[in-house]
C-alpha cells in the first residue's frame, strides 16, 4: 500500500504539472496532501507537516539562493558577463571561438540563474555568429551546455544546493566533486559535439539582437572574474583548509563561520557590491532596487523546492521512508544509479530539471541518510547529471532555444535535446567512477 501511495502522489504531481499546467508549488501541495491521505498520516497533522516540511527545507538554503540571485544580477546589470566574454573572445580567437564561448557559458554560468545566463549570454552568440558567418547553433551548443552543467551540477545554483540540504552532504566536497566530472562533461557535450551540428543553419529573432554595453562603461576583466568566481573560490577554500590546519587552531575555527555557504554568500555579495557598484559610483538605492528585483525574479523557484519539501516531510511522518529506505536496499543496483535512473524517468515525465532532482531526492534521501556507504555528495550530482536528461517539449529551456535560435522541432531535438543527454550520461559516467575512488 505505501509503494501504491507514492506512486498516486507522483503521478497527481506529474498530471497537476504536465497536463493541467498547475503552478509546481500548488501541485506538489496537492500531491502531499494527497500522499498523506493515502498513507494514512491523521488529517489534522497534515497541514502541521506541509509547514514542516516547508520550514525544515527552506531554512538551511533560502539565505543561499536569495544572496545569490542578487549576486547574479549585479554580474549581469554591471557588464561584468560582457567584459568576460570580450575577453575570452579576443583571446581566443576565431579558431578556437567555440572554447572560447564554452568557458564564457561556464565562469558566467556559476553566479547566475539558468534562464538569466541565457537570456543576458545567447544574444552574444548571435553576435559572434554575425561577425564570424558561422552558425549560430555550432556556436551555441557549447555555451549553453556550460550553463546547463553549472546549473545542474555546482552549488550555488538552486538545485543541487537544495539535493545538498536533502542529503546532508558537504557543499564544498559536492563543488569539487562537480567541477571534476562537470569539465569533461563540458567539452563532451560542447566543443566536441558542437561540430556535428554546422549544418544546422538558423536565423535568429530580430527581437533578441544584442544590445552592448559600451567598452568604456565595463568593469575591468580581472575585477569581473575573480568577483564572478568568489563563491566558488571560498567554498573551495573553506573545504580544503580544514584538512592543513589543526582542528582545535583559533583559524579553523574562524572556518567555521566564514566557511559556511551563507557567510561565503553574503560576503562575495558584499565584495561584489564594492567592486562593482560603489566603487563604479553605482548609488546604493540603484543596487538595493536591483537585489529586490534579482528576489522576484526567484520566487518561483524558491516556492518550488519548498513545495518538494512538503511533499517529503510527508513521506518523513508516515514512516514510508523507511519502508522506502529498506525497499530501495534490496534492489540489486548502484544506489547512485538508481538515484539517475529516477530522476530521469520524473525529468522527461515533467520537464523541469529542478522538479525532477528535487522529488528523485525525496524518494532517495531515506536510503542515503539510513546507508553509510553511500556518499551523498556524489548522489546530489548522480540527480543533477540524471534530471539534465531527455529534455524535450515540456521543458521551458527546450522551448526557449527553439524560439530564440528560430528552430524546427526536429533540429532542436538533434542539437538541444541531443546535448542536454549527452551532458547527463557523461555526468553519470563521471559519478560512478569518481565513486571508485573517493
Amino acid at each position: 500500500m505505501s509503494f501504491f501511495a507514492i506512486l498516486v502522489s507522483l503521478v497527481v504531481l506529474v498530471l497537476l504539472i504536465s497536463r493541467w499546467q498547475f503552478n509546481p508549488f500548488i501541485a506538489f501541495l496537492v500531491a502531499a496532501i494527497v500522499a498523506g491521505v493515502l498513507l494514512g498520516v491523521p488529517l489534522q497533522e497534515i497541514p502541521g507537516a506541509l509547514e514542516t516540511g516547508i520550514g525544515d527545507m527552506l531554512g538551511s538554503i533560502v539565505i543561499i539562493i536569495c544572496l545569490g540571485a542578487m549576486f547574479g544580477k549585479l554580474i549581469a546589470d554591471s557588464g561584468a558577463a560582457q567584459a568576460i566574454s570580450n575577453q575570452l573572445m579576443s583571446l581566443f580567437g576565431e579558431k578556437y571561438i567555440i572554447w572560447a564561448l564554452m568557458i564564457t557559458g561556464f565562469v558566467v554560468g556559476i553566479p547566475l540563474f539558468y534562464n538569466v545566463g541565457f537570456v543576458l549570454l545567447v544574444p552574444l552568440v548571435f553576435t559572434v555568429a554575425y561577425q564570424t558567418k558561422l552558425p549560430a547553433v555550432y556556436l551555441g551548443i557549447p555555451l549553453l551546455a556550460a550553463l546547463s552543467i553549472t546549473h545542474g551540477f555546482l552549488p550555488p545554483s538552486p538545485s543541487p544546493t537544495a539535493l545538498v540540504a536533502q542529503f546532508d552532504a558537504d557543499i564544498g566536497k559536492t563543488l569539487i566533486y562537480g567541477l571534476i566530472i562537470a569539465i569533461p562533461a563540458t567539452i563532451v557535450s560542447g566543443p566536441l559535439f558542437s561540430p556535428f551540428l554546422k549544418r544546422i543553419h538558423c536565423k535568429p529573432l530580430a527581437t533578441f539582437t544584442p544590445k552592448a554595453v559600451p567598452a568604456a562603461e565595463l568593469p575591468g576583466v580581472t575585477n569581473s572574474i575573480l568577483t564572478s568566481l568568489l563563491p566558488v573560490i571560498l567554498i573551495a577554500l573553506s573545504s580544503l583548509l580544514p584538512y592543513l590546519l589543526a582542528a582545535d587552531s583559533s583559524i579553523s575555527r574562524a572556518l567555521l563561520f566564514f566557511g559556511n555557504p551563507s557567510i561565503v554568500m553574503l560576503l562575495a555579495l558584499a565584495v561584489a557590491t564594492y567592486t562593482l557598484g560603489i566603487a563604479r559610483r553605482t548609488p546604493i538605492k540603484s543596487l538595493m532596487n536591483s537585489y529586490a528585483e534579482a528576489v522576484r525574479d526567484i520566487a518561483l523557484i524558491v516556492l518550488i523546492i519548498a513545495g518538494a519539501g512538503a511533499l517529503r516531510q510527508i513521506f518523513v511522518i508516515s514512516g514510508v521512508s523507511a519502508e522506502l529506505a529498506a525497499g530501495l536496499q534490496n534492489i540489486p543496483i548502484n544506489p547512485l544509479l538508481l538515484g539517475w535512473f529516477i530522476a530521469l524517468i520524473i525529468r522527461i515525465c515533467l520537464g523541469s530539471a529542478t522538479v525532477a532532482g528535487l522529488t528523485a531526492a525525496g524518494i532517495m534521501a531515506p536510503l542515503v541518510l539510513a546507508s553509510p556507504t553511500i556518499n551523498p555528495n556524489l548522489m546530489v550530482l548522480s540527480i543533477g547529471a540524471g534530471s539534465l536528461m531527455c529534455s524535450h517539449v515540456n521543458d521551458s529551456g527546450f522551448w526557449m532555444y527553439k524560439e530564440y535560435f528560430n528552430l524546427s522541432l526536429k533540429d532542436t531535438f538533434k542539437s538541444w535535446a541531443a546535448m542536454e543527454t549527452l551532458i547527463g550520461t557523461v555526468g553519470l559516467i563521471g559519478v560512478l567512477l569518481l565513486d571508485l575512488v573517493v
